[in-house]
C-alpha cells in the first residue's frame, strides 16, 4: 500500500502507449480508407465503440463556404452542428494524437487512425501499395505489412481483437475504500471497528493489495491507525452518499480504473477482488457481482472503467449503473459471494465478533460470516 508520495501518475509517453489506439499507415492509394471502412461494422458488431482519427496533410475539406457553419467557424467560433442522427464538430487549432485519443476514449473503447505514418503508437499496421518491394523506413515499427492480395479485414479484425484485450488490462487500477457514512444504525463509524486484529477499513484495504496500483480512502471521518499513510480523498462537494466518494476518485486521476467497497464489507477477500477484475474485457465499462438472478446487482463493491466516468457524474445514486448497458452483472460464486456480506447493525458487529471466536458457530453459519 502505497503512501502519497508514492503515487506516481503517468507521463504522456506512457499513457499513449497503454491507450487502445491502433494506426492503420501506407502510402496513398494503399487502401486504408477501405480497410478501416470494413473493419469497423465488425467491431462495432462484437460490442465496441470505434472512434476514427483521420489525419490529412493536404487541408481539411468538411463544409462549404457561404454556410452558417462555415461562416460562424471563420468568425473565430467553434462550431457545433446537429441534424438528425448524427453531430459534427469543427474546431480551430490542432490536436496531437494523444490528446485526441485520450479524448475520444472517454466515450469510446478503440481509436483507430488513418494516415500518422511517421508517428510511433502503441500498434502501427502497414499496407502495401502496388509496387512496393520492401516496408519503407517509416514502416519499421509496424506489427505487420500487409500486401493487397492477402484477406487484410480478416487478418487485421482478428489481431485487433487479441491486441485489445490485452491493451484493456493495461489500464491502471486503483482502490478506493468507501469510509465516512453515517453509520445511524451501527452507532459509531463502521470503518474503525475492528475484526481479526485490524479496522474494518483496514482489512478491506489488504483485500486490494497486490490487486491495485494504489489503495485511496474516500470520505470524511477518522482514518484508522494502519490506513494513517493513506491518501485520503475528501468528497465531492454538493453531493451526499458513496456517490460522492466515486466521483471524487474518478476526478482524481481520470485515467485509471476504479475498483471500490465500502469499509463495511471486513469478510472482503483478495480472492473476491481477483474474481471481479477477471471479468475485465473490451466493451465493458463496469463490472458488478450478483449474488443471485433474483438479487439486484452490487453497485458499491464493483468495477470501473474511466469511461464510467461520465454516466458517474449524472446519476444520484450508484444502483442506478447497474442497469447500464456497458455494465456487466455476474453471478458470484456462493463461497466469494459470502465476503459481500454487509454489516450494518450491532447485531451484524456481534456475529462477526462470535464467528471469529467460535462463539455463537451456528448463527455465524446462517448469517454467512
Amino acid at each position: 500500500m502505497g503512501t502519497g508520495a508514492e503515487i506516481q501518475m503517468e507521463d504522456a509517453g506512457s499513457r499513449l502507449e497503454r491507450l487502445p489506439v491502433a494506426l492503420v499507415a501506407g502510402h496513398s492509394g494503399s487502401g486504408k480508407t477501405t480497410l478501416i471502412e470494413r473493419l469497423v461494422p465488425r467491431l462495432i458488431a462484437g460490442g465496441l465503440r470505434v472512434a476514427v482519427v483521420k489525419h490529412d496533410a493536404h487541408g481539411l475539406n468538411l463544409d462549404h463556404p457561404g454556410k452558417d457553419s462555415d461562416r460562424f467557424f471563420r468568425a473565430g467560433a467553434a462550431v457545433l452542428a446537429g441534424g438528425p442522427g448524427e453531430t459534427f464538430l469543427r474546431m480551430p487549432g490542432t490536436w496531437d494524437l494523444e490528446d485526441a485519443a485520450r479524448r475520444l476514449l472517454r466515450s469510446n473503447d478503440l481509436v483507430l487512425v488513418e494516415g500518422h505514418k511517421n508517428t510511433r503508437g502503441p500498434l502501427k499496421i502497414w499496407l502495401r501499395g502496388g509496387g512496393e518491394d520492401a516496408p519503407p523506413p517509416e514502416a519499421g515499427d509496424a506489427v505487420m505489412c500487409l500486401d493487397r492480395n492477402e484477406p487484410r479485414v480478416a487478418i487485421v479484425h482478428r489481431f485487433l481483437l487479441e491486441w485489445l484485450a490485452r491493451q484493456w488490462l493495461r489500464t491502471p487500477v486503483r482502490a478506493g475504500v468507501l469510509i465516512g457514512g453515517k453509520s445511524s444504525r451501527m452507532g459509531s463509524p463502521k470503518h474503525l471497528l475492528r475484526h481479526g486484529g485490524k479496522s474494518w477499513a483496514a482489512r478491506v484495504a489488504a483485500a486490494f493489495a497486490g490487486h491495485a496500483d494504489s489503495i485511496v480512502l474516500l470520505g470524511a471521518g477518522d482514518a484508522p491507525p494502519e490506513l494513517g499513510e493513506c491518501p485520503r480523498l475528501p468528497d465531492v462537494p454538493g453531493c451526499a452518499g458513496p456517490i460522492a466518494g466515486m466521483r471524487a476518485a474518478m476526478r482524481w486521476d481520470p485515467d485509471a480504473s476504479w475498483i471500490f467497497a465500502p469499509c463495511d464489507m471486513p469478510l472482503l477477500t483478495p480472492e473476491t477482488v481477483a474474481w471481479m477484475l477477471a471479468r475485465r474485457k473490451p466493451g465493458r465499462w463496469a463490472v458488478m457481482p450478483r449474488q443471485s438472478r433474483q438479487e439486484p446487482a452490487e453497485p458499491l463493491f464493483a468495477w470501473y472503467d474511466f469511461r464510467a466516468a461520465e454516466l458517474m457524474e449524472k446519476v444520484l445514486a450508484p444502483r442506478e449503473l447497474a442497469g447500464w448497458s456497458r455494465s456487466h452483472t455476474a453471478l458470484i460464486p456462493g463461497a466469494l459471494g459470502r465476503a459481500l456480506k454487509n454489516m450494518n447493525t450491532p447485531h451484524d458487529a456481534e456475529g462477526l465478533r462470535g464467528a471469529q471466536d467460535g462463539r455463537n458457530a451456528p448463527a455465524a453459519a446462517a448469517g454467512g460470516f
